[in-house]
Order: structure tokens, then C-alpha cells, then sequence
């Protein structure tokens, strides 16, 4: 693949990976110990409704897609935070309606061939200079947000019960890290797209956790796990001519499986030494 990196596209499918897999790394950690999951997985397919609006309205896929992303965020947060209990009614239903409204605007917009599938799946040799701009100014508020506030969403994160005792705004935080996630999905969307971006927040996550013993060393981790795979993922994929978002995955899947036998052989081997 070496020869590879002479092309402008593959500078740029390197370049966006490794930015949105530390986004992904540090956001991940945030939804994992923060149990919104199911939550980001909404806000994914909401998107696809914010795709649609954009090529309805000829506008850029990722401003139509952030804009979309963002107000599910905040109506999420509006509808869950103080009933939980009722979050996967809400999340299902905004999940459905935001996909409905992207396919819809999608039909209605005359002329419109484009492939929809890199949307689904992704297309990092696709991704443009403004696309990685856009990648790193929202890493590095991502970046920012974490370290100004980290105490706090670290209280947040834990014990909002304790956080909102100390006098900590748990509806703010709350919803920043749901707003957080809306971006890093939109990003991770144009990696390995949003039928896969939860695997890309979750597995690199899920390891870390098992490696780490704090929240700021679990971002560290899954980030540079998360870059890890992306590049084994992009190598994959140009070697034997694959979808580069599927070949993540996989890899991140693979390696997910391997270090799971690698733990129950370590675990084996203390029961019976």
C-alpha cells in the first residue's frame, strides 16, 4: 500500500480515519460509560434524514446531515432526560421517522442518481478537503470539551445523582455529550456509514475499557485502538479490493473476538494454574 500514499485520496482516507478514530475513541468512551448506546444508534439513523434534506435541497451532505443530527440530539435529550423509562419508544420512533424523511426527500428530489449506499457504508476515498477540516475542528472541540470539563463530565458520566449534589448542571452536560455524539456520528458516517458506526463507537471502546482503570485513559486507549483498526481496515481493503467501512469493522470485529479468547484462556488459566 505504500505506493498508494502517492495518491491524494488515499492521503485523504488515511488522513480522515486516523481524525475520526480518535473522535470516535474519546466520544465512545463517553456513550459506553454513559449507557446512550441505543441512543447514538438513534441519532445515526436520524441522520439519514439530515442526508436526504441536504440533497433535496442541494446542500452540502455534511451541513444537512450535522443540522439533522444535532436537533435529534437535543429533541432526544428533551424526551429521555427525565424519562428514561420510556427511551427506547422514543428512540425508535425518531430512528424510523428521521430514516422515512430521508428516503422520501431522497424520491422527490428530480434527477438525483448517486449511489446511496456510500451513505450506509461509507466512502473514505471519497472524503475532501473540506471534509477533513470539518473532521478536525470538531476533534479538536471535542478535544476541548473534554479537558475543560473533564471533572465534571466525569462526575456526570458515573453518578449524575452525586454530580447534580456538587451543583453540577447534569441537564447541560447531559445533552453536550449527546450533542458530542451527534457530531462524531456524522463524521463516522462518511468512514464506514451509518448503518456501521456504532461498531466503530463501541468495539475499540469495549477493549479499552477492559484495559484501562480510568475514564481519561479508556479515551486514550480506544482512540488509538480505533486508529489501529482503521489503518489494518484501510490496508484490507485496497489489498484485496473490499469496501473500506465493511473492512473496518471487520477487522475491529475480528480482533474484538481474539482478544475475548485471549482473556477466557487468561481467566482459564488462573481457575486452573
Amino acid at each position: 500500500m505504500i505506493e498508494a500514499l502517492q495518491y491524494e485520496f488515499i492521503q485523504h482516507a488515511l488522513l480522515a480515519g486516523i481524525l475520526v478514530s480518535i473522535a470516535t475513541g474519546i466520544i465512545g468512551s463517553l456513550i459506553v460509560v454513559n449507557r446512550m448506546v441505543f441512543l447514538a444508534g438513534g441519532i445515526a439513523h436520524t441522520s439519514y434524514g439530515g442526508i436526504g434534506l441536504a440533497i433535496y435541497l442541494g446542500l452540502p451532505i455534511f451541513l444537512g446531515a450535522t443540522l439533522f443530527a444535532v436537533g435529534a440530539a437535543l429533541l432526544i435529550a428533551a424526551l429521555t432526560l427525565k424519562k428514561r423509562h420510556r427511551m427506547d419508544t422514543f428512540i425508535g420512533l425518531i430512528w424510523a421517522v428521521g430514516m422515512a424523511i430521508g428516503v422520501i426527500l431522497v424520491d422527490l428530489t428530480p434527477g438525483y442518481n448517486v449511489d446511496l449506499m456510500s451513505y450506509l457504508f461509507g466512502s473514505i476515498l471519497a472524503v475532501t478537503t473540506e471534509d477533513l477540516y470539518f473532521m478536525a475542528a470538531l476533534l479538536a472541540l471535542i478535544i476541548f470539551v473534554v479537558i475543560f470539563w473533564y471533572r465534571d463530565i466525569l462526575a456526570v458520566s458515573y453518578d449524575p445523582e452525586y454530580a447534580r449534589l456538587r451543583g453540577v448542571n447534569v441537564t447541560f452536560f447531559y445533552t453536550l455529550i449527546l450533542i458530542l455524539s451527534a457530531l462524531t456520528v456524522v463524521i463516522a458516517i462518511k468512514v464506514v456509514g451509518l448503518i456501521l458506526v456504532i461498531a466503530m463507537l463501541t468495539i475499540p471502546v469495549y477493549i479499552a475499557e477492559k484495559l484501562s482503570n480510568a475514564l481519561l485513559e479508556m479515551m486514550f486507549i480506544s482512540g488509538a485502538i480505533a486508529t489501529l483498526f482503521t489503518l489494518i481496515g484501510l490496508w484490507f481493503s485496497y489489498t484485496y479490493d473490499l469496501s473500506s467501512g465493511a473492512s473496518i469493522i471487520i477487522i475491529s470485529a475480528f480482533s474484538l473476538g481474539l482478544f475475548l479468547l485471549l482473556l477466557y484462556i487468561k481467566e482459564r488459566r488462573k481457575i486452573n494454574p
